[in-house]
């Protein structure tokens, strides 16, 4: 293994991909001060996406590569097998919990809707040998609230004690990852602690849900369906929740790609079926989704509560403005000529680089952005619409985009689940168990190397 920190002029990892639509240096956009054009031209010519960067070994330690060389099909089928040969009493639990962005995969891949698809992934799953199916909306909601709560503090604060602004958010692993690893202080301070929804997810499903079924977290093995590896690099650096000492929240991340090749490979004779619930009281639940079919939606979310609870307006519909590319978006708030809020949206390394160029420089105008690494946010995950020598299935990914699971989820405290949750699990919303539970803190290199200054 290479340097663990990633801090070689020259990168090995050269892009397989060179997308014209992702190329910030070839966008329109509009007219910038005097002296900044410099600062977007030094990475002009840049050949690499921040995802590919964090696909090779330079920032994964030894260990972590023994470690991610067990997150595969064969670790999954392996307890599949187990269940199905072994004493009952060393049956393990299989839990599987699906991210949305993965659907529009499933439905494009297999040509469904994406509640079909859900539908027949699912059934796929429980003909396999698993127990139980879940979607992540219910984590993305808590996250999301989370989110919500700690921008509107930090807005307040900022005035006062200087709180960190913009808020960046931390629900991409290939991101935090490189936030940590490479760039540290001062942008891991703009980091928000609420934990991601794979995070929050473990959570629920190692303690809320155990508890609920009578079950020892150990006796559960929780398999996560996401788009992209780097899901698999965020399980293996989990700090195992404190309800449940010693134990992660997730054992295996299997991207669609590998469970699509799965369920390719197999004759089963498989009945759709529905998610499942974590409620033992509830029905079993449709699928859902939050604004934005790349990404969970912390931008709209946030921007919709901020502006209510900070400046007393609803928003019903956000509108997004293109800037330099289609993966740099701003929405504003504004009143009598004045904006009130600034966001942001930066998707793939050329905008993150160009963002975090600005910040430093004190020139970055936003409240918040919502931060991800992949171009075209999660859709593009390099786990799915990837052929196997690297390239993308363009026609594949229009395909994809074009889907909408058609239900839109707004993440609200009066719902019924939300309630039974931060009351029953976490003991109220604003409680030490909340705090802990539901939000992170991230780490600074020690004598890290100024990240912008690799020679892409």
């Amino acid at each position: 293994m290479k340097c663990e920190h990633c801090t070689r002029k020259e990168c090995s990892k050269k892009s397989k991909t060179e997308d014209p639509e992702n190329v910030s240096a070839a966008s329109p956009g509009p007219a910038r001060p005097a002296g900044e054009k410099g600062e977007f031209h030094r990475l002009a010519d840049a050949k690499i996406f921040l995802s590919d960067c964090l696909a090779c070994d330079s920032c994964v330690t030894a260990e972590e590569g023994v470690q991610l060389s067990q997150q595969n099909a064969a670790d999954f089928l392996r307890v599949v097998n187990l269940n199905k040969k072994c004493d009952v009493s060393k049956h393990k639990v299989l839990a599987v919990s699906v991210c949305p962005q993965s659907l529009p995969f499933f439905a494009a891949k297999f040509n469904l809707s994406v509640q079909d698809a859900s539908r027949r992934l699912c059934g796929f799953l429980k003909s396999l040998g698993v127990h139980y199916v879940f979607d992540t909306a219910i984590a993305a909601d808590l996250s999301i609230l989370e989110s919500q709560k700690e921008f509107v503090r930090r807005y307040q604060q900022h005035s006062q004690d200087g709180c960190a602004l913009p808020m960046l958010t931390s629900a991409c692993p290939g991101w935090v990852r490189y936030a940590e690893r490479v760039l540290g202080h001062p942008v891991t301070p703009h980091l928000c602690t609420a934990k991601s929804p794979q995070q929050v997810m473990g959570s629920l499903v190692k303690d809320y849900f155990a508890r609920q079924k009578n079950l020892s977290p150990e006796k559960i093995f929780h398999v996560i369906v996401a788009p992209c590896y780097d899901k698999k690099l965020e399980a293996l650096q989990e700090v195992p929740p404190a309800a449940t000492p010693g134990c992660r929240g997730v054992d295996c991340v299997l991207t669609s790609g590998e469970i699509a090749q799965i369920m390719e490979q197999s004759d089963l004779s498989v009945t759709d079926a529905a998610v499942d619930t974590l409620f033992g009281h509830c029905e079993a639940e449709a699928v859902r989704c939050h604004d934005g079919a790349g990404s969970d939606g912390y931008l709209a979310h946030v921007f919709r509560h901020a502006a209510k609870e900070l400046f007393g307006e609803h928003v019903e519909e956000v509108t997004y403005r293109a800037l330099r590319n289609r993966d740099f978006r701003e929405v504003t708030l504004e009143r009598n000529g004045e904006v009130l809020l600034r966001f942001a949206a930066a998707y793939g390394f050329r905008n993150i680089q160009n963002m975090v160029l600005k910040l430093r420089k004190g020139r970055f105008p936003y409240h918040f952005v919502e931060v991800l690494a992949c171009p075209r946010g999660c859709l593009n995950g390099r786990g799915q619409a990837y052929s196997e020598d690297g390239q993308a299935d363009k026609a594949l990914l229009r395909q994809m985009e074009g889907m909408s699971p058609g239900l839109p989820v707004r993440p609200t405290e009066a719902s019924r689940p939300m309630q039974a949750l931060y009351q029953e699990w976490l003991d109220g919303s604003d409680s030490p168990k909340a705090q802990q539970t539901l939000h992170t803190s991230f780490l600074s290199p020690s004598g890290h190397t100024d990240g912008l200054d690799i020679k892409w």
